[in-house]
């Protein structure tokens, strides 16, 4: 993954306009050293230009070009040319540069050296105040501080786009289990009925007709619910969708289940209560899994879903008693439950699930009413 001085470099200015800036600078800075020197040194407008020239290649190396910029301030004031080139613009802009792109070691270093090299400078001034100096430090000391703060500034950029792509990614993996969860289920349903009316095509014309209905209604909702899954990838949406089922949807998932041949009993204890979106609907994806996973495994069976509104938990279960042990499809089954349990987990919650002693399968799932709730 990229560090952070990547992540900065992508955000500061172009190296192209460091070159331009470079060049201004620099064509400032010999015009002003050509009207203070009286002798006209060649030697002091080659350190004067060395002075700003190396921000041209600031982004690139800034220590090295920092360390250049404050060799020719220290080189253009034993030479008694006097004053800083540029008034010190160059060092600014190289201490800014190494504590972005630096550590806070390297960074400490090099405001050490400049500070050292700005107070040479300004001794060797005749007349210089000793206000001059320490204003010229803080002026240093302000480019290091704002180097630091864009340093951290990158870092919480860093880890936002970090959050961010786990997010993503998190999402992706919610939406292949329910896409998994809405495909298992309604094939299922539409699977049996398929098979009860090919069967009875002959012999029981309303029934087969039924059968039919039933799988009709369960294609359309699975394609809904699909097609409102894929649409949240979209970009470019503006609909509203419908939201995602929970509890309150219960008494449908149970009626097509039996609509599919699976008899199954409902019975609900304790003070109905709002729950939030996303354990609702982990509570709902469990009650579809395991019934579907009964109608597929269990053989010829009955179900029982109990729903305990519990002042400290909610506890649901979903219990059969068809064969406690499994043919057909173990891995899909075993997924299955691998995915219920991860849901549960995700919200605070336990899920276990295997034989039942008294004969059957059973899954229960308990969340904790005070992580869940809606409020």
């Amino acid at each position: 993954m990229r560090d952070y001085r990547g992540l900065v470099l992508a955000n500061l200015k172009p190296i192209r306009l460091d070159l331009l800036l470079a060049v201004v600078l620099t064509t400032l800075t010999v015009v002003t050293t050509a009207n203070q020197s009286g002798a006209h040194d060649p030697v002091a407008y080659v350190l004067a230009a060395l002075t700003v020239v190396p921000i041209a290649l600031r982004q690139l190396a800034p220590v090295a070009t920092t360390a250049v910029m404050l060799g020719a301030v220290t080189a253009y004031s034993l030479f008694d040319f006097g004053g800083l080139p540029s008034g010190g613009v160059g060092v600014l802009v190289g201490m800014f540069t190494v504590a972005t792109l630096r550590s806070r070691l390297v960074a400490a270093v090099v405001f050490a050296v400049a500070t050292v090299v700005v107070v040479v400078a300004f001794l060797r001034v005749e007349g210089a105040a000793w206000s001059e100096v320490a204003q010229s430090v803080l002026v240093v000391v302000g480019a290091w501080m704002l180097g630091e703060g864009t340093r951290r500034w990158a870092h919480r950029a860093e880890r936002l786009a970090e959050q961010a792509a786990r997010a993503v990614a998190d999402e992706r993996v919610r939406i292949a289990r329910e896409l998994h969860d809405i495909v298992a289920h309604h094939m299922s349903v539409i699977s049996l009925q398929a098979g009860v009316a090919r069967y009875v095509l002959d012999s029981d014309l309303a029934t087969a007709r039924a059968a039919i209905t039933t799988v009709g209604d369960t294609s359309r909702e699975a394609l809904t619910e699909m097609r409102r899954l894929l649409d949240v990838l979209r970009v470019d949406h503006d609909d509203d969708y419908r939201p995602q089922p929970g509890l309150a949807a219960l008494d449908d998932l149970v009626a097509r289940a039996r609509g599919a041949g699976l008899p199954v009993d409902v019975v609900v204890t304790g003070q109905a209560r709002e729950l939030r979106p996303g354990p609702d609907l982990c509570a709902y994806r469990v009650v579809q899994e395991s019934l579907t996973n009964v109608l597929k495994h269990a053989g010829p069976a009955t179900a029982r879903v109990d729903v305990d509104y519990g002042e400290q938990t909610l506890v649901l279960k979903v219990t059969d008693d068809g064969r406690a042990t499994r043919p057909g499809d173990p891995d899909h089954q075993s997924h299955g439950i691998r995915g219920m349990r991860e849901r549960a987990e995700l919200y605070g919650g336990v899920l276990t699930a295997g034989p039942r002693a008294e004969g059957g399968f059973g899954v229960v799932l308990r969340l904790p009413m005070g992580e869940v709730a809606a409020g």
